[in-house]
């Protein structure tokens, strides 16, 4: 049985793209879509088994990110993957909380694109292939230091706010006016005391508890 994508990206060389390399599959794109409001719009029309959006596609105040918390509220069965160009910790952080079922980088391979759309329309969850895959089960195991109680100092809580907007360790010191060593200790800290293990798992952590 065929996958119905719907295609959500603000640049027709993106869309025309990946279409080109759907060609010839089992993925039957049902509609492209420029801008959030239209990818939307185009879901609630044909309801696809999944829509692949541009996490940077703009139109006013809105973004990817705004067309995945409606989609995912008003069209639950359809899955949504993210698509895009930045390995950002906030953005695979945003995209996990508001009900993603993958985010994917755009420099991904035709077969990884095709597992991944996939794995999520037949609701395997995320593939191996999605940045999602990192932070899989980084709530559900969490252990009792990162509880709701996790006893961040305001530094502590400082530097993760820093760290999961996507700062480096250079750019947090150069920010809170210490140093780079410092800030690796700070960092250390909250990734024990939160009970993470990386810094995408932490920015996970820090969205959910509206931190960022």
């Amino acid at each position: 049985m065929a996958v119905r994508l719907l295609i959500a990206d603000d640049h027709e060389v993106v869309r025309q793209g990946l279409a080109s390399l759907l060609a010839g599959t089992d993925v039957e794109i049902v509609g492209e879509a420029s801008h959030p409001s239209e990818a939307v719009e185009m879901a609630h029309r044909y309801k696809p088994d999944v829509a692949l959006l541009d996490i940077r596609m703009m139109d006013g105040g809105d973004d990817g990110l705004t067309a995945l918390e409606k989609i995912h509220k008003d069209l639950p069965e359809t899955r949504v993957v993210m698509l895009s160009a930045f390995d950002n910790p906030t953005y695979i952080a945003r995209a996990n909380a508001l009900g993603a079922s993958d985010y994917l980088l755009k420099g991904c391979t035709r077969e990884q694109l095709l597992d991944t759309i996939h794995s999520v329309a037949t609701q395997e969850g995320s593939s191996e292939h999605g940045e999602l895959s990192k932070v899989a089960g980084t709530m559900a195991t969490r252990k009792k230091t990162e509880d709701d109680e996790a006893s961040l100092t305001q530094r502590e809580t400082q530097v993760l706010r820093h760290l999961a907007l996507g700062l480096s360790n250079k750019e947090i010191a150069k920010s809170l006016t210490i140093s780079v060593e410092t800030v690796k200790e700070h960092v250390q800290h909250v990734l024990r005391k939160i009970g993470v293990n990386d810094r995408t798992q932490a920015a996970v952590w820090a969205v959910r508890k509206g931190i960022v």
